[in-house]
């Protein structure tokens, strides 16, 4: 069922996936760039031919006739040198030590990352909504989005301009999806929730899933509706079966330019403030707030009803138990060694709070004995005769 007023795209047995037009040829294509239109549209300092062509990005190991790579770190500085790259983006400080074109710039990771958007464009959508797709009643589909096969989406949706929802993508009742955003096929929208312009949510990803509310009830449990949303910002990343639960009373909140690795888990009514980026396997439980601008390494697990503050690092790994006010890097692993010494460190830990007691215990009897070298002044300092006396 389509709406009336969307335009629809024609079956014709072609293998092209509905969705992805031709077009004319992208900024990247075989014909690629020369350094000197990367330097006129990114800026640095370029040395060497301003002619030589690159029409793929590689590492500093694996480049070849045509490829640009790059080098942000002095530890490659040997594979630097032997790269057969065409160019190489590097910082001034390594001026010099490439065999090839370079592009200085201070922050060498930043500047490879742009020329990889440049030459490995999105592919260009075909606005329309393929004729297996569901468009309920009241969803308005912006002419110029494009929804891809098998997608459903849900009565008063709002689809904004140049949407791109690939197939299979299920969006629920009244949700908003703003517009340039992008679904890569199965992501999940439930009802009532909000993305803003711009965002990225890859496959698998479930967004507005219920949280995990329940009450005890003489030793069983009641289900607690969850009746608020998930509102996510301009700019904002979620990855590869990420889920994101709706909040319990009031909403989920993923500020501006959040981004979310795969596989993270995000429990109701938390709030991650803006351009906060968070690694694959973190686990945040519910009503915590963090700040923004912070980095949450892999795998780290935060509990519930915690405050982070802002530019806060978290590093992989780490349980947070409690709130964090300052600044700064957070570290909570337990270092990894053979098993045998491990199994006996940790033994050892378990009595730690013993050995702590009876440490004080010791001081605090040693603290009561008399200072030896108060009671024997001959002791206090050396003596003038040279035999000792």
């Amino acid at each position: 069922m389509q709406g009336a007023d969307v335009p629809a795209i024609d079956e014709d047995g072609s293998v092209r996936s509905p969705g992805l037009g031709t077009g004319n040829a992208p900024v990247g294509s075989r014909e690629g760039l020369t350094l000197a239109d990367l330097v006129a549209r990114l800026g640095g300092e370029l040395v060497g031919e301003p002619g030589t062509h690159v029409h793929r990005v590689a590492t500093l190991e694996s480049a070849a006739t045509g490829d640009l790579s790059f080098c942000h770190r002095g530890k490659y500085a040997e594979q630097l040198r032997a790269t057969r790259a065409s160019a190489v983006v590097i910082a001034p400080a390594d001026r010099g030590l490439a065999p090839c074109a370079s592009i200085l710039t201070p922050n060498p990771y930043l500047y490879f990352a742009r020329v990889a958007a440049l030459l490995n464009p999105e592919p260009k959508a075909v606005a329309g909504v393929h004729p297996t797709s569901v468009i309920g009643t009241g969803a308005q589909v912006h002419p110029t989005a494009s929804i891809g096969p098998h997608c459903v989406i849900g009565a008063d949706a709002r689809i904004g301009a140049e949407v791109v929802i690939d197939a299979g993508c299920i969006i629920g009742d009244g949700v908003s999806v703003g517009a340039g955003s992008r679904l890569h096929p199965r992501v999940t929208i439930y009802a009532r929730c909000l993305v803003g312009e711009r965002c990225l949510l890859l496959s698998g990803a479930v967004i507005g899933s219920d949280g995990f509310g329940l009450a005890p009830d003489q030793g069983r449990w009641v289900r607690i509706p969850q009746v608020g949303r998930v509102v996510i910002g301009n700019d904002v990343e979620v990855g590869a079966n990420t889920t994101i639960d709706r909040g319990a009373l009031d909403d989920t909140v993923l500020e501006d330019g959040v981004k979310l690795d795969n596989q993270i888990q995000i429990g109701h009514n938390c709030r991650i403030g803006a351009h906060t980026a968070i690694a694959g396997c973190v686990g945040i439980a519910g009503s915590t707030r963090i700040g923004r601008n912070c980095m949450i390494g892999g795998a780290a697990m935060i509990a519930g009803h915690l405050e982070l503050c802002d530019q806060v690092v978290v590093s992989g790994g780490t349980l947070v138990s409690r709130s964090i006010r300052e600044p700064g890097t957070y570290t909570g692993v337990y270092p990894f060694e053979p098993n045998r010494r491990w199994t006996r460190n940790a033994a050892t830990l378990r009595h730690l709070d013993e050995m702590a007691t009876r440490l004080r215990t010791l001081e605090r009897r040693l603290g009561a004995v008399p200072d030896a070298s108060a009671t024997t002044p001959a002791a206090a300092a050396p003596s003038d005769d040279p035999h000792g006396r």
